[in-house]
């Protein structure tokens, strides 16, 4: 994708300064940062009007930059996450006992997703890190499904938009919890 080289270098430089990015994913436009940076974590929620309670999805490009945020994980635990990914299901798996609250929301586990949306993954592998990934919009209002709906509705509170089509999906990814395999949110 020659035309988001500038864009995705763009993105990259605000990830990495603590800002806050919106980006297509496969159902509707996404809001990330950092997930280290309590800040843009922060700013996010401000962004979302959210309770910090709810906690982050992580999306990442591949399963090595979602390891440092989980707690172990056996050769069956890998192979289960694995056989659905890349692909959009949220998982909700143990989490390493020192990850951030902001990105639990305080609990024992987190949500996080391979993606198979080709902006996301190049998102990822540009800045070389998981990124957090929240809707793009305020909480209880429709998430956007375009650049332009994140620019009209959230305007200058995002510091940079990533161009870009969201995937086929009609609904935001199902998410499942790792030790029960219920579903926690239809895909």
């Amino acid at each position: 994708m020659p035309g988001l080289r500038w864009p995705l270098r763009r993105a990259r430089e605000v990830v990495w300064g603590g800002g806050v990015i919106a980006y297509p994913t496969e159902a509707v436009y996404g809001l990330g940062c950092d997930p280290l940076k309590r800040s843009a974590a922060a700013r996010i929620l401000a962004i979302k009007e959210r309770d910090a309670a709810k906690g982050f999805i992580l999306i990442a490009a591949h399963m090595q930059q979602l390891l440092p945020f989980l707690a172990p994980l056996d050769k069956c635990a890998h192979k289960k996450l694995q056989a659905s990914w890349p692909g959009p299901i949220t998982w909700v798996v143990p989490a390493a006992h020192d990850i951030p609250h902001w990105l639990s929301g305080g609990r024992d586990t987190l949500a996080v997703r391979v993606t198979a949306h080709p902006v996301v993954r190049m998102l990822c592998e540009i800045t070389g890190m998981a990124l957090v990934s929240t809707s793009a919009n305020r909480s209880g209002h429709a998430p956007a499904r375009s650049a332009l709906q994140v620019k009209i509705h959230l305007g200058k509170e995002v510091d940079c938009i990533v161009p870009g089509a969201v995937g086929s999906q009609c609904r935001p990814t199902e998410i499942r919890d790792f030790l029960t395999d219920t579903v926690l949110r239809a895909g």
